[in-house]
């Protein structure tokens, strides 16, 4: 098993959106040639959309091919009984240069009853946003199955929406079952469960590069929806502990002068830092910079260390 033990990148893999931009590219320097690139997903083992390792003896190896060969070395004793050669997180970055639709996604009993899937509880933290950005979470209201779907029918839909102003350093927890969309501007690290399931309800009546309205889930998503007023969502902590769910636990740390020492000794669980702000020197000679992630397998017990000036999310379960 030494042959796993050091911190692993992975291949970020480009998402073309509709309402994509360019910044991955610009600001954190991905080697992409598309443009209109919504998201980079940094760690997945979405069918067809499986993470490649980038560095070290594993290089080549998919993040399935580890996960099969090295199992709870990899996850953690307790994931590994609780997933098994399964990846529990899909991690990325998201460049709205338009705003999403308004859509919601399936928690895990319905996502397993209709699709043998996770559901998709996520988190989000802003890293850049434009002036005036928002992002819309929940109604700004209690409503009702029916009076939903009427507000639909009516096409009225916006305004029962909670529109948030957003700041850069927000951070958000997004359960499974809440309307919601990232609105124009706004640039995320986004940590979520392993899954690619959207329903989408509204879509600003926009169309594709074909004059095609894209496909809505308006039924789909009746069973899927939580109707109550949400207004509750922004993380507001001082401490270095932005989320502790049964889905994963983000920590964020500002690496300054003084550096940052992590010790995994107690930490059943594989573990990836995202860099969300500035330039990061790991371990003395691996240098991170803003918008990349990297990710220590369960078996890496050594101390970490961070140089530099800049801030980490950490993640795990």
């Amino acid at each position: 098993m030494k042959e796993l033990i050091y911190p692993m990148r992975f291949i970020p893999i480009p998402k073309i959106r509709i309402w994509g931009g360019n910044k991955l590219k610009e600001i954190f320097y991905k080697d992409f040639s598309q443009t209109k690139i919504g998201e980079s997903w940094e760690i997945s083992t979405i069918e067809n959309d499986v993470s490649i390792v980038s560095n070290g003896i594993l290089k080549g190896k998919t993040l399935q091919e580890l996960l099969e060969k090295y199992k709870e070395c990899f996850l953690g004793n307790k994931n590994y009984k609780r997933f098994g050669n399964q990846f529990p997180l899909l991690i990325k970055f998201i460049d709205a240069a338009d705003d999403l639709s308004i859509q919601v996604h399936p928690n895990d009993e319905l996502a397993r009853k209709r699709y043998n899937s996770f559901g998709k509880t996520e988190m989000w933290y802003v890293m850049d946003v434009e002036d005036n950005a928002n992002l819309i979470l929940g109604f700004n209201q209690n409503l009702s199955k029916e009076r939903y779907q009427e507000i639909l029918n009516e096409g009225s839909i916006e305004k029962y929406l909670n529109y948030e102003k957003v700041k850069k350093g927000d951070s958000f927890f997004v359960e499974a079952g809440l309307i919601h969309a990232i609105g124009k501007g706004v640039m995320i690290a986004e940590i979520q469960q392993t899954s690619d399931l959207t329903y989408r309800v509204y879509d600003w009546n926009r169309k594709d590069v074909d004059g095609n309205e894209r496909e809505l889930h308006t039924d789909l998503a009746l069973d899927a929806l939580k109707y109550e007023q949400t207004n509750n969502c922004k993380i507001i902590k001082k401490e270095s502990n932005l989320v502790d769910s049964e889905y994963f636990i983000v920590n964020k740390f500002d690496v300054a002068q003084n550096g940052l020492i992590r010790n995994l000794l107690d930490i059943d669980s594989f573990i990836i830092y995202m860099i969300v702000e500035g330039d990061i020197k790991l371990n003395g000679n691996i240098i991170l910079r803003k918008g990349e992630t990297i990710l220590f397998p369960a078996i890496y017990k050594e101390e970490i260390i961070f140089e530099g000036d800049g801030k980490v999310l950490e993640i795990y379960i």
